[in-house]
């Protein structure tokens, strides 16, 4: 076989292999994913909330690039074109906890509903905790008042 005939094999191997693979691409299903954030205690919307999306391979790693999105005036944002699978989804919102949860996008579809928390204190080894976490464990046992006439 000539080196011209080899050169040629590889190019149409090649233009074949880009071919199946953007086949693939455009037949991969993909969704449109709708945001709700709100907040916990009220249920009011948490305006300019930054929804991050990444993608997750099957054993669970998050996968390069991903998408950031705004939250509109009534908490409200959406993309299209998410593809099916694990999505990855972290929520921040100055003056609330982050946010973060997997999630499976298998519908064409789909509405996800997050409830933003306000930030717990934190946790101070310095503190009595003892007397916070079981108020009664040195209480007295309440009296038994003998009903009986005497």
């Amino acid at each position: 076989m000539s080196k011209r005939t080899a050169v040629n094999l590889v190019l149409a191997a090649l233009v074949l292999t880009m071919a199946a693979a953007a086949q693939r691409d455009v037949d991969e299903p993909t969704a449109v994913v709708n945001f709700v954030v709100l907040k916990q205690d009220n249920g009011k919307p948490v305006r300019s909330a930054a929804v991050i999306m990444h993608p997750v391979n099957p054993r669970g790693k998050q996968g390069r690039g991903g998408l950031e999105l705004k939250t509109d005036q009534e908490g409200k944002s959406s993309t299209e074109g998410i593809p099916y699978g694990k999505l990855r989804v972290q929520v921040l919102a100055q003056g609330f906890q982050t946010y973060g949860e997997d999630f499976d996008v298998d519908r064409p579809r789909m509405e996800i509903t997050i409830k933003l928390k306000r930030p717990q204190g934190q946790y101070s080894i310095y503190e009595d905790h003892a007397a916070e976490s079981n108020p009664k464990q040195n209480a007295p046992p309440p009296d038994k008042k003998d009903n009986k006439s005497n």
